[in-house]
């Protein structure tokens, strides 16, 4: 069984991903703050997470200091980092941390599907659209 880890403030992004991500061979867990993200990450072993960088709209980053918590804690997890405020800093930030891929919202579900199953977890078979 694959686990996938989502976070993000948004409730519409978190239950568009977790419906395309769920499957019969994949537990999602959602997640809207760094807390309670980081406290799943403590309890459980993840295959991926998906994650945006502005969780609380103030500080901006939350989602690369997460990175940086995965990669030490977890390093064998792939991560992938999705913004709507991207920067190409930001970008080349996420990948020296160890993101497995960078996305700037709004993501093409399809591609972000591809992305997933390339590491060889399976998505929904009804993905399409952006997000």
């Amino acid at each position: 069984m694959q686990k996938i880890l989502i976070v993000d403030d948004e409730p519409t992004i978190l239950l568009t991903l977790s419906h395309l991500l769920s499957n019969k061979e994949t537990t999602v867990i959602t997640s809207s703050r760094m807390e309670e993200a980081e406290e799943a990450l403590s309890r459980y072993s993840f295959d991926l997470v998906v994650a945006d960088i502005r969780l609380s709209g103030m500080y901006g980053i939350e989602g690369l200091e997460l990175l940086s918590f995965i990669k030490d804690m977890h390093p064998e997890t792939e991560v992938i980092i999705m913004t709507a405020y991207g920067t190409e800093e930001i970008r080349e930030d996420a990948f020296r941390r160890g993101a497995y891929h960078y996305y700037e919202k709004p993501i093409d579900l399809s591609h972000l599907a591809a992305k997933v199953q390339a590491l060889g977890i399976p998505v929904s078979s009804s993905q399409h659209g952006n997000s």
